[in-house]
């Protein structure tokens, strides 16, 4: 008897010794949940006691006004360049310092959650989804429909304390097969249209040239792309995809494999619609070869890179003429 209480004990004195910010329990283990986990399954694995580390990426003050049990707060903005690029990547460093101290390491189970309102906003999580899968973690989630669809589903449970966290000793170790730079943007360019898709994640009118965003130089896009809007995986609207078996057949409007595995290239203004198209396609619907450019056209147009349905200039002094009138 005496040597099963120094045991309860011992493991009592353990589990007080672990770091907050997660829910550290028993339940599943790291890697149990998919890529994209529904509302009712993070609140089965939060009841059973499964070990996870959850990411509220929401503002400052929607995480101080109700998050999920244990979640630490990490703005979208912390994982993006500033204003004038945000699609540009940190420095390695920076990552690896924002990684630390949020307590995570590479062998935790981390599920990411943001607002969930609409389509656009999926593209926060996909966007640092794949930061931290390039960064070299392995057991990563997404919460489909945000906080939104939390709700939406009759959840609750909120908290308002923030969680103490021990900063972890993460070590970075890049997947170059995930990223693709400029310069390989340019190749694919330059290669054969058979062994390449570049992707265009934007509103159409923003692939025809009719507008573009306010850091890019010029409308327009990537030479050689195709318009795939970001939009089409959410028929229904919200900010929650649907089922498999719907997102393949929104896929077959991809251009066809032709027998051979093609490299897809997934861009937008600043690699934030982008990265929905990389998320459902490499990661949903396990499409091989799938990259994600970050910097994306505000990076690309930049640089005076290959592009088409690029505006005459007095095409384009028009549409700012006439985009400032209809602002005031």
């Amino acid at each position: 008897m005496l040597r099963g209480l120094g045991l309860g004990l011992a493991l009592a004195a353990w589990a007080l010794s672990q770091p907050a910010g997660a829910a550290q329990l028993d339940g599943a283990a790291a890697g149990s949940f998919g890529p994209l986990v529904q509302p009712a399954q993070l609140q089965a694995a939060l009841q059973d006691h499964a070990a996870l580390r959850i990411v509220d990426l929401r503002d400052a003050d929607d995480y101080a006004a109700g998050h999920l049990p244990g979640a630490v707060d990490a703005p979208y903005g912390r994982w993006r360049g500033d204003a004038a690029n945000p699609g540009k990547l940190l420095p390695l460093a920076d990552f690896v310092h924002l990684v630390r101290s949020l307590g995570l390491q590479d062998s935790d189970q981390v599920v990411l959650v943001s607002a969930g309102g609409d389509p656009t906003d999926f593209g926060a999580p996909a966007r640092v989804y794949w930061t931290l899968k390039w960064l070299g973690m392995h057991h990563l989630s997404i919460l489909n429909g945000g906080m939104q669809g939390w709700k939406d589903a009759g959840l609750g449970g909120l908290q308002t304390a923030a969680p103490r966290v021990a900063p972890s000793h993460f070590v970075a170790h890049p997947d170059a097969a995930l990223l693709a730079t400029r310069a390989q943007v340019l190749r694919a360019v330059q290669a054969p249209e058979a062994s390449r898709v570049l992707l265009d994640a934007r509103p159409p009118a923003f692939w025809e040239g009719k507008v573009k965003a306010p850091a890019a130089v010029a409308p327009g896009t990537i030479a050689g792309s195709v318009d795939f809007s970001n939009m089409r995986w959410f028929p229904q609207g919200g900010g929650a995809l649907p089922a498999p078996a719907v997102l393949e057949a929104i896929a077959q409007g991809l251009p066809a494999q032709e027998g051979q595995a093609r490299q897809t290239i997934s861009f937008c203004n600043t690699g934030h619609w982008a990265a929905t198209n990389w998320f459902v396609l490499s990661e949903l619907l396990h499409r091989p070869g799938v990259r994600l450019y970050p910097g994306s056209m505000v990076d690309w147009s930049r640089h005076d890179e290959p592009m088409t349905h690029v505006p005459s200039r007095t095409d384009q002094l028009w549409a700012q003429l006439k985009q400032t009138w209809q602002s005031r």
